[in-house]
């Protein structure tokens, strides 16, 4: 990988698949290859790499005999050969749908077609022959047939149900392709493609449609994609289609891993064509890290020994230095907060409810009394809190359970601490305050820091001496009343190493936030209240809570300006942060290709979706060498300096699937790392 390379798709494991919706005939073949011909230019000038059309789509699907006139079997030969001889200066890869002839039998096949030559013939395994099909009437199963080889319109190519396609010089892109009605089977011919290696597995299709079948398309793709962990790309036969007794909308679709990428227009009159750009190195990356995956291939025998794998050279469309602008696939710009509402609600409920039931299982299994808990007004000590009463709610505790102690310091503002105050009076907790300014002054000047004779030196021993004594505090509180003291510290902060080490924010005695991203954190608060978690006072605390800027008010406000200490201008903006998280966690991508991907999400403020009651205020993009400046902060500090804070953080909630970081679960890590590979393939991989 090369900065040169770096606004290329092909450069960071990802393949334009384009899914294509032709205007067919009622078998006109010329007709029909015509219409394959014109979208493999369209779409080869958009820079696909793959083009999938429906089933049978040079003859046309709802033909019935017209599929043993051998006059048209013969204008399908005519057919496949004039595409081949017009295709060789076309780059992307073709499937097209034909029936073939082969030792006295019709096989309804795929043809996969690059470059104008014909790789190879799959026929189609299961022949749905009930309700309106009657496909047994006209074809053969090619189920079963390996190592085969079968010619048309003078081509010879490999036949069977045991190919797989790899492009030899384009890592990961490898593709398996089943027909229609395979998807429907217990056992469909995919689930052995992917064990044997695809990651894309592709599927021509007619399908007609009738009320609910596209919602079964949905699920079948969907489920396919998660279980073989791969790329499912569908396309069903759409306007032009005989409607004698059957209609068809034109279906097509991509998912990866279970999440629609893109979908096209049903029952539209013009031809179609939609694109997805499917990450085929993470996909790789996940199969590698999925145990069951691979378990799953030797309970089959591994079907990779039965496979005959096709070579081809890809040459895409900015092989000459071209490259795409436009990503086609849906790019969270909050990866750990879903942009759809619906999502969003039921996720804060689970992640809510998740807290809740950690929290309240540990305090019965330690059988105390008591949560302890410091109470700053900050957003982390806010959501730690009301998770806190909810607990107590749910146990049949009185929230008066909850000892909640503000400690203010040096630098704490009036403001957050009279929201501090007012939270636990409107939530009816016990609070106190301790002021830790005199233990602070003492420790400094028994340890000779100059901060005690007056001079105001804000260095980290200062900052760290308040930090502790608040945790000191809070742990000899739940000593002399019977507690246990709840953890303020988010996720984002253990992956930075935000936090204070050992007597300080870093250890609790169950750490209720560990496994929730700053991000989430703070929808989860306003979940709270737009479901009425709270009473009306709870809420407008909690509003207000919301809009105050995110400080550890460890260091003094800026005595010329009145600027406070900002935690996001020394750490970076935790939108970023928790992106570049989520992609080294949970799929361990590259930094230049996370550089690529946050470009990509956060380079237009404009463009794609953001999460729902976003403030208009904060809505900003992020230009790529801004990107790069945090990401190789953020790569410093998570890979090099902050893990052996993790190795020792207390037991807590692991909350979204994108991943935790407890030692304990999904990472583990050396504590004396270091980030030097990944800082180097940055440097290399991403244009300053």
């Amino acid at each position: 990988m090369t900065a040169e390379n770096f606004a290329s798709i092909h450069h960071h494991g990802l393949v334009r698949v384009a899914c294509a919706t032709p205007r067919a005939s009622v078998g006109d073949v010329a007709a029909n290859v015509d219409a394959i011909l014109a979208q493999a230019r369209e779409g080869a000038a958009a820079g696909a790499d793959l083009i999938l059309y429906p089933e049978l789509s040079i003859s046309s699907y709802a033909i019935d005999d017209l599929l043993h006139q051998e006059a048209l079997l013969d204008a399908v030969e005519v057919g496949v050969g004039r595409l081949l001889a017009e295709s060789r200066e076309i780059a992307p890869v073709l499937l097209v749908g034909a029936p073939v002839r082969r030792a006295g039998r019709l096989y309804n096949c795929a043809l996969v077609v690059a470059r104008g030559k014909l790789l190879g013939v799959v026929p189609k395994s299961f022949l749905p022959n009930y309700r309106e099909y009657y496909e047994k009437r006209w074809f053969a199963s090619g189920a079963g047939f390996t190592g085969l080889p079968t010619k048309i319109a003078g081509a010879e190519a490999p036949f069977g149900t045991d190919l797989l396609f790899s492009a030899s010089n384009y890592k990961d892109f490898t593709f398996h392709v089943e027909i229609c009605e395979d998807m429907w089977a217990p056992l469909p011919p995919s689930t052995h493609g992917a064990l044997a290696g695809a990651h894309i597995l592709c599927n021509l299709s007619a399908s007609n449609i009738t009320i609910g079948k596209a919602r079964e398309r949905h699920v079948l793709c969907a489920a396919q994609s998660a279980r073989c962990i791969a790329a499912y790309a569908y396309s069903a036969a759409g306007p032009g289609e005989s409607t004698t007794d059957l209609a068809w909308d034109g279906q097509a679709m991509v998912h990866e891993m279970g999440q629609l990428l893109t979908e096209s227009t049903r029952f539209g009159d013009e031809p179609e064509l939609i694109y997805a750009d499917v990450d085929v190195q993470r996909i790789r990356l996940e199969r590698q890290r999925n145990g069951t995956f691979h378990d799953s291939a030797a309970a089959a025998g591994h079907p990779e020994t039965r496979f005959r794998t096709i070579p081809f050279i890809h040459q895409p469309r900015d092989a000459d230095g071209a490259h795409h602008d436009r990503l086609h696939r849906p790019l969270s710009r909050f990866p750990f907060v879903p942009d759809d509402p619906a999502r969003l609600d039921e996720d804060c409920y689970e992640a809510f409810n998740i807290q809740v039931e950690g929290l309240a299982k540990r305090l019965r299994a330690t059988g105390g009394q008591h949560f302890v808990i410091g109470i700053s007004g900050g957003l982390d000590s806010t959501h730690a809190l009301i998770v806190a009463a909810k607990a107590c709610d749910r146990m049949g505790l009185p929230r008066a359970s909850i000892l909640g102690y503000t400690m203010p310091g040096f630098a704490t503002g009036e403001d957050t601490k009279g929201n501090a105050w007012a939270l636990m009076k409107a939530l009816g907790i016990s609070g106190a305050e301790i002021d830790i300014r005199p233990a602070a002054r003492q420790m400094l000047g028994d340890m000779g820091h100059p901060f005690a004779d007056g001079e105001p030196l804000y260095d980290i021993t200062f900052e760290n001496v308040q930090a502790g004594l608040r945790t000191d505090y809070l742990f000899r509180l739940a000593n002399q009343h019977g507690g246990m003291v709840v953890g303020t510290g988010d996720l984002s902060e253990l992956a930075l190493g935000w936090c204070t080490y050992g007597v300080g924010d870093q250890m609790s005695h169950y750490a209720a936030n560990c496994g929730v991203p700053k991000t989430l954190i703070q929808y989860l608060i306003r979940w709270c209240v737009e479901t009425d978690q709270f009473d009306g006072e709870t809420d407008r605390i909690l509003t207000a809570i919301l809009n105050t800027e995110i400080s550890p008010e460890l260091v003094p406000a800026d005595a010329a300006t009145g600027a406070i200490q900002s935690t996001e201008s020394k750490i970076g903006p935790y939108a970023l942060n928790d992106f570049f998280l989520h992609h080294v966690v949970r799929y361990g991508l590259p930094p230049s290709k996370i550089a690529f991907l946050a470009w990509h999400a956060w380079r237009d403020a404009e463009a794609g979706a953001w999460p729902v009651a976003f403030p208009e205020a904060k809505k900003q993009g992020y230009d790529l060498p801004t990107i790069r400046h945090w990401l190789e902060k953020f790569l410093y500090r998570f890979f090099q300096i902050s893990q052996f804070k993790r190795s020792a953080i207390p037991n807590g909630p692991k909350v979204s699937a994108g991943g935790a970081l407890s030692p304990r679960g999904d990472w583990r890590a050396p504590s004396d790392g270091t980030a030097r590979v990944w800082l180097e393939e940055l440097a290399a991989g991403v244009p300053e």
